[in-house]
This record gives structure tokens, C-alpha cells and sequence, in this order.
């Protein structure tokens, strides 16, 4: 089986993991990252995507209840942080959701987070697709009837104080919201855990077949 970094431009980014100490989950940086492969980040059968996998009774960082298997964007060897009232600032991601975990069926698969928070999210509930904000208070529906395996395109587009999202290339919403020390993640957030009732196995799962961020 081959490596993620041959079908992801893993340059500027990194990774972490539900693996590790609670609090402390591990991170694999970069050069490391561009020979890592694991059952959370690796190749799929066909291997044209790379699978993104977090259980329920993972580990999770300090700031989350929820175990995830992420790519967080860097700048080179430091971490990336941009304001949309300046430039733009655009991901373009080609993925599918494959699997949510049973009791509570949520996963976040691309985001905006600033130093304490997320700004925006792409969560899939149940078959529901959205762009939320406003810490889960706002969102908007991009997708109503989502299967899952089916392979989309978001963009995410961050300039002029708006942040606006792309669906299969159709603009579906606009968010009028602004900040700095902003920065693009990518991969599976569960946003379930087993005090929810689930299985430590229980799994969600991303597969990301094309993955690009650009600052102009």
C-alpha cells in the first residue's frame, strides 16, 4: 500500500490524530508526514483517495470533547494565520463522507478556525449537509439529502469580511463574518464520543481524493 503524500500535496499541512494521551494527541508534522501511514490516514483500496478515520473512544486536544484524524494548514514550518479582510483565501476539497458513528451520526470534514474557536464548519448531520457557524447557533444547508460515499467539491472561499461556500461549484452560502488568525482543516472530526452512547469502535470516516489551499 502506498503513502497519503502520493496523492495529497501535504506540504503545508499537518496532522493529528485520535491516538496518543487524552489532551495530548499525536501529531505528525512535517518532513514525517509526506512517509506516514496509518488505520487513521492512509490510502484507499483503489488508492486515489486518502481515508481519514476517527473511533469514539479516541483521544481528543485539550479544546474538544471529540476524537478526529485532521490535517491542519501550515506555512511552511509554522502554522498558518490569515484574515479575510484582507486577500483571498481558498480551499478546494474533493471528498466524500463514507461512514458516521450510530448514536449521534455528525462529522465535520472541512473548517475555518481561528486561535480559540472554529469560524465555519462543513458538518454532515445524519443526511444533512451544512455550512454552520455562530458556534453551532447559524447555519445553512448545502445539501439536504446526502448519501453517504457520494464524492462532492466544496469551496470555501474567505475574502472581503464573508466567507463563502461553493457546493459541486453552485454558491450555497454566504456568511457574513470576519477575523484573523484564521486558517483551513481538513479531514474527520467526529463530533461524537462514547459518553454519547457509542462504541469505542464506532467510527466516522472522510475520504479526501484532492485537497488545495491558495492565499492571493
Amino acid at each position: 500500500m502506498g503513502l497519503p503524500s502520493s496523492v495529497l500535496d501535504l506540504s503545508n499541512w499537518y496532522l493529528t490524530l485520535p491516538t496518543g494521551k487524552q489532551g495530548n494527541p499525536d501529531t505528525i508534522y512535517q518532513p514525517e508526514l509526506d512517509k506516514y501511514t496509518s488505520t487513521a490516514f492512509r490510502l484507499n483500496s483503489a488508492e486515489n483517495g486518502v481515508v481519514f478515520t476517527a473511533t469514539a473512544g479516541g483521544v481528543t486536544t485539550s479544546g474538544s470533547k471529540y476524537p478526529r484524524s485532521e490535517l491542519r494548514e501550515m506555512a511552511g514550518d509554522r502554522k498558518a494565520g490569515w484574515s479575510n479582510k484582507s486577500g483571498t483565501h481558498t480551499l478546494v476539497a474533493r471528498q466524500a463522507i463514507t461512514k458516521l458513528p450510530p448514536k449521534k451520526p455528525e462529522i465535520v470534514s472541512a473548517q475555518i478556525h481561528d486561535g480559540s474557536d472554529d469560524v465555519m464548519q462543513v458538518r454532515l448531520e445524519g443526511k444533512r449537509l451544512m455550512a454552520q457557524y455562530n458556534d453551532g447557533q447559524s447555519e445553512i444547508t448545502i445539501d439536504p439529502a446526502y448519501v453517504l460515499g457520494t464524492v462532492f467539491e466544496v469551496r470555501i472561499v474567505a475574502a472581503d469580511s464573508k466567507v463563502k461556500v461553493y457546493y459541486n461549484g453552485k454558491l450555497k452560502a454566504t456568511i457574513n463574518k470576519s477575523g484573523s488568525s484564521w486558517y483551513f482543516k481538513s479531514g474527520t472530526y467526529l463530533q461524537s464520543n462514547t459518553s454519547k452512547g457509542e462504541k469505542p469502535t464506532a467510527a466516522g470516516e472522510v475520504v479526501i481524493y484532492a485537497l488545495k489551499v491558495t492565499h492571493s
